[in-house]
């Protein structure tokens, strides 16, 4: 694996986090019935929490309190790790690395189970022609799911994709914790990298294979997510401007 494509994972990670702080602040002020904003958003935060507690096993922090989901969102309380500094590092990064995989593994059961066309699970980071062919793939998933063979199950896994871009974003408390991490990652994975050591660089390559098709999906979907939400931005200006 070459350096550029696991920076390349990087860059698209970040990329991904800041279109979910985009969409969630957007979503949050313009949607104007509450509740259906809480519909879209309650897969993803519970799937974000979850990460947390365990980050919080990880590093072997105490769990005091979960809350997977509320009005205010989810919330994980726990004991200082036993890991000191990097633990809070851990346990507030968690949901970076855990949301693009749960969504790679979501693409895999709606593919290979439940029958949806789902062209992007092949998408790698070989090169950046690769994530600027997304375009394509999205156009064609879409086709053959609703209208070459309409399947019901597409739009149930677009609903659990959708709402788990929203939540890839981390709080205002993790912001700084999940800077710090996204550091270590690359300045970890660059030295694997260098090192050459095979079995390291290989544990490192499946590692990057499976957060990058989960990042492929998460900036796909929220490049649509976006475009569905120019109206929602359009009339959101509108009404306080």
């Amino acid at each position: 694996m070459q350096a550029q494509t696991f920076l390349l994972v990087i860059a698209t990670g970040i990329v991904v986090m800041l279109i979910s702080m985009a969409l969630d602040f957007l979503w949050a002020q313009a949607i104007p019935v509450r509740i259906f904003y809480y519909i879209i958003k309650a897969p993803g935060v519970i799937i974000h929490e979850c990460s947390h507690v365990l980050g919080c096993l990880i590093t072997g922090a105490t769990v005091k309190k979960v809350v997977l989901f509320s009005r205010e969102g989810g919330s994980v309380t726990y004991a200082s790790p036993k890991i000191p500094y990097l633990g809070d590092v851990v346990i507030s990064t968690a949901p970076l690395f855990c949301i693009p995989l749960v969504l790679a593994g979501c693409t895999w059961v709606f593919s290979q189970y439940l029958g949806c066309a789902l062209p992007l699970l092949s998408s790698n980071f070989s090169s950046m022609d690769a994530v600027l062919g997304l375009g394509s793939g999205i156009v064609e998933m879409f086709t053959l799911n609703l209208f070459v063979r309409f399947n019901a199950w597409f739009l149930v896994y677009l609903y659990l994709t959708l709402s788990l871009v929203l939540s890839v974003a981390p709080s205002s408390q993790d912001i700084r914790n999940a800077a710090i991490g996204i550091c270590i990652l690359t300045f970890s994975g660059i030295l694997i990298l260098w090192s050459g050591i095979p079995f390291a660089v290989s544990v490192l390559e499946k590692i990057t294979l499976l957060i990058g098709i989960g990042c492929a999906l998460g900036l796909a979907f929220g490049i649509i997510a976006l475009v569905i939400s120019v109206p929602l931005m359009i009339w959101y200006v509108h009404i306080h401007f």
